[in-house]
């Protein structure tokens, strides 16, 4: 009895070992784990791999990578900004002079006979044509020009954030702050005569809209004296009537053909030029002139020139390039030249509507 017991037992001990020896072989098995152990090893590898190529791919192209988002970002940041002449339509136009400007006017100063004209009729931001009005208004106020006048916050430009070489607290003469702003557009110089005239600003412009009207300008609103503000907008046949009055000013000739100027500005002197380089130029010659910009203007340029014998006045709006206006008057130049002077023939284009 007993060694049946023991027996039983021995055998007992044998079938849990072997279930034990059984259940630590299928723990250390392959099989057991092959789904955790396969997500280590395919996580593992892929991560590293994954890592591996981006830190390969950025080694080798980072100055590719660095360079390209900047460049991306400067064509979406400065995008090309339609004119008022542009958005009207008015570069549909056909002219057999093939102007870049959308406005044109050409006119006989002493018969005031119309040479040349394209959309001289639209009415559009006139950019810093405006100043040509404010050194009329200036001028014929018959202020003291010595007078110093200095630069202030009120001068800086909010309208465009324009930049400018006269800081705050500069002082100037009136007449060297008129020579800047006629020669080089100089935006707060034009500001302050306008702000320090009799009256204050708005004084000043309301004389501005009052010369206009009186000029019979019907196409022509002024709002502040600088040309920053798209709201100074006029027409080619008025811009022609303004040159035609500007230039009986000997001031106002002198200081607009000016090529350069200095002034003293602390201790530095600053160079200043014409913002016309046709000034220089020796196939010119140029009684009154003046060039102006802004986005919503496009490029602007109004002159009184002597051609093959005559006087003329030319005025150019809305044009599309840098240069553009300037090769649009050697463009005319070289026309009237070479037509006879008693059959320079009337050339005129008007554009098409817009569609839409």
């Amino acid at each position: 009895m007993f060694n049946t017991l023991t027996l039983i037992f021995k055998r007992s001990l044998q079938v849990v070992g072997f279930l034990t020896f059984s259940a630590a072989l299928s723990l250390s098995s392959p099989g057991a784990e092959a789904a955790p152990a396969k997500r280590q090893v395919v996580k593992k590898p892929h991560a590293a791999k994954t890592v591996s190529k981006k830190v390969v791919s950025s080694r080798k192209s980072a100055r590719f990578v660095a360079k390209s988002p900047r460049k991306s970002a400067i064509v979406a940041i400065v995008p090309a900004k339609p004119s008022f002449g542009q958005i009207a339509g008015l570069h549909s136009a056909q002219d057999p002079l093939d102007l870049k400007s959308s406005v044109a006017l050409v006119i006989d100063q002493d018969t005031q006979e119309v040479l040349f004209s394209k959309n001289d009729h639209a009415v559009l931001p006139i950019a810093s044509l405006t100043k040509l009005m404010t050194g009329v208004i200036i001028s014929n106020a018959h202020l003291p020009m010595d007078e110093t006048i200095t630069i202030t916050q009120d001068d800086v430009d909010t309208e465009k954030g324009s930049s400018s070489r006269l800081r705050v607290g500069t002082s100037l003469t009136r007449g060297e702050l008129l020579h800047l702003a006629l020669m080089s557009s100089e935006n707060r110089a034009a500001h302050a005569l306008g702000r320090t005239y009799p009256g204050g600003l708005p004084t000043f412009v309301g004389l501005m809209n009052a010369k206009a009207k009186m000029l019979g300008m019907k196409d022509t609103r002024y709002v502040e004296p600088t040309g920053l503000s798209s709201q100074n907008q006029s027409s080619a046949q008025d811009l022609a009537t303004l040159v035609n009055t500007a230039h009986a000013d000997p001031v106002l000739r002198e200081l607009s053909t000016s090529t350069g100027y200095q002034v003293a500005v602390g201790r530095h002197t600053l160079q200043y030029n014409n913002t016309n380089r046709l000034v220089k130029n020796p196939d010119w010659d140029i009684g009154l002139q003046k060039t102006g910009y802004i986005s919503e203007a496009g490029q602007c340029l109004v002159m009184q020139t002597k051609i093959a014998g005559r006087k003329l006045i030319m005025v150019f709006l809305d044009s599309a390039g840098k240069l553009s206006r300037l090769g649009d008057a050697e463009r005319v130049r070289r026309w009237v030249e070479s037509q006879p002077i008693s059959a320079t023939p009337k050339v005129s284009a008007v554009a098409r509507p817009a569609n839409g």
